[in-house]
């Protein structure tokens, strides 16, 4: 398929630059493939559109303050680093600005020394991997020096940093959060167990090459940028067993929604693994795993918004998305959720 099939126009004001004030208060598209239905409701509405048996399958990845600032050992020039996935141990593929002007062996000095970096190598897509030194433990300096990675089409700052993670966040990874399940909120979860609804939880620890703008005119050409993910054996069994008694199975957010079905290619099945995925899902895709999807409005010609074509149609998102258009709905990772049931 062209790329140019999933272009849409959006208005610059629609573009949620701060999160509600109430997780659950956003609005919900629910998009009915069946009845080839778009009916808008508010997110809390979402019990109602889960039942006893169900499986919900949350990302626990946590975000990490992926942005650093520091300045170079041999000339103080300044130079801003993004984390974006680690290799092995300290050594980290990141993000250098400016770039160019960083060269092999660079040493970059990040809060007066409780941090360092130094540049080993460039790869061909501009990423460099750098060697992290430091005393103690690396997610503690992070947390001291570093900022949240918010996306650049967020101008504001963020006030609360909370607010950009999901309540169920646990295991430190991202640099971008799972923003599907922003809109949940303890109360709303736990009145979904009270109704009969199994939450299970992967984690794939989202990296840049999921909002990367696809730069190919086909869809066959684009290659996507390998991410961290996990499920272990007791989730696995609930999904294995779900399976074996046709209950439901509901993923919030494509990152969840990956990571189901990169195992099933794997394995046949529901296997305890972990690894690495770079599974590309657009239309025509064979689906194996999922119900139903939660998931935010995403951006133009994304692969996220080629994904969510894929489990329904390209004729109906598309649709949809030119409704919530129409009625002002609030896009991108701070912005509004769609439900997309069969």
């Amino acid at each position: 398929m062209k790329i140019e099939d999933f272009n849409f126009e959006l208005p610059e004001q629609l573009i949620a630059q701060v999160p509600l004030k109430e997780r659950s208060s956003s609005r919900m598209l629910v998009v009915d493939e069946k009845n080839n239905t778009i009916e808008h409701h508010v997110f809390s509405d979402i019990i109602d559109y889960l039942q006893a048996g169900d499986i919900l399958v949350l990302n626990e990845s946590r975000v990490i303050p992926a942005r650093l600032f520091g300045i170079k050992a041999e000339t103080f020039a300044a130079v801003e680093c993004l984390l974006l996935k680690q290799i092995e141990n300290d050594q980290w593929e990141v993000l250098l600005k400016p770039g160019k002007r960083v060269k092999i062996g660079t040493k970059i000095i990040f809060g007066e020394g409780l941090l360092t970096a130094t540049c080993l190598y460039r790869k061909e897509d501009g990423i460099f991997v750098v060697e992290f030194a430091y005393e103690g433990i690396f997610l503690e300096q992070l947390e001291k020096l570093g900022i949240m990675p918010l996306p650049p089409y967020i101008h504001e700052q963020l006030e609360e940093k909370e607010r950009y993670q999901t309540v169920y966040a646990k295991t430190p990874g991202s640099v971008a959060a799972p923003t599907a399940g922003l809109h949940f909120t303890c109360e709303l979860l736990e009145q979904i167990r009270q109704k009969g609804v199994t939450i299970c939880n992967v984690i794939l620890h989202v990296g840049l090459g999921t909002f990367r703008p696809v730069s190919v005119t086909d869809t066959e050409d684009h290659i996507m940028h390998s991410e961290y993910y996990e499920l272990c054996e007791k989730n696995a069994r609930i999904l294995r067993d779900a399976k074996a008694q046709k209950q439901r199975i509901i993923a919030v957010g494509t990152t969840t929604t990956r990571v189901l079905e990169s195992v099933w290619q794997r394995d046949g099945d529901f296997i305890a693994s972990s690894g690495w995925t770079d599974i590309f899902i657009y239309p025509g895709y064979v689906w194996n795993t999922i119900d139903g999807l939660i998931t935010n409005f995403h951006l133009p010609k994304s692969t996220l918004l080629m994904l969510v074509s894929s489990f329904t149609s390209t004729e109906l998102i598309m649709r949809a998305y030119n409704e919530a258009i129409l009625e002002k709905y609030r896009f991108f990772s701070f912005g509004d959720a769609m439900f997309i049931k069969k």
